[in-house]
């Protein structure tokens, strides 16, 4: 059997209120929120004894989510805030957008910063990568022109 499809991306920070306002801010819907404390949790994640807060955000085309985790227990293990773009593992996950410039001063206003620059790819996506809260590494894509069926800006690389 072949993945239906992706249910969720989920991130672990410190200040749920902040990341919550971030990815609104970004156009994600606040679907829901409630605190997970259930035995049966732990047994799923590997992480027995785990009190979490968790918020789910949903794309504005309603086909993705991100769970957004705050833990109260266990203290947190490790932290990949800053780690850069080449580290290992997963980094970061990549938003399309209208307007690349609106959303980059609508987000610096919630304290997001471009990693390096906004960059021009064969005149078909305007790319950057953002720090948001906490660090949160973000990719924003702007589609120029009337490009058809190329959604993928790694699509003509392959």
């Amino acid at each position: 059997m072949t993945v239906k499809r992706m249910d969720n991306v989920g991130i672990v920070v410190e200040d749920i209120d902040a990341a919550i306002e971030f990815f609104s801010e970004l156009g994600l819907a606040l679907e829901g929120r409630m605190p997970v404390a259930e035995e049966w949790a732990g047994r799923v994640t590997g992480v027995r004894g785990q009190r979490v807060e968790i918020a789910m955000m949903r794309t504005p085309d309603g086909h993705s989510r991100l769970e957004l985790s705050r833990f109260d227990a266990p203290a947190i293990v490790s932290d990949h805030r800053t780690a850069p773009v080449n580290s290992l593992g997963y980094l970061r996950v990549m938003f399309t957008v209208e307007d690349i410039d609106d959303t980059l001063t609508r987000l610096a206003k919630l304290g997001a910063t471009v990693v390096d620059e906004v960059v021009n790819y064969e005149n078909v996506y305007r790319l950057c990568y953002i720090r948001g809260p906490e660090g949160i590494l973000i990719g924003l894509a702007q589609q120029l022109g009337q490009q058809g069926s190329r959604e993928n800006p790694m699509e003509s690389t392959r």
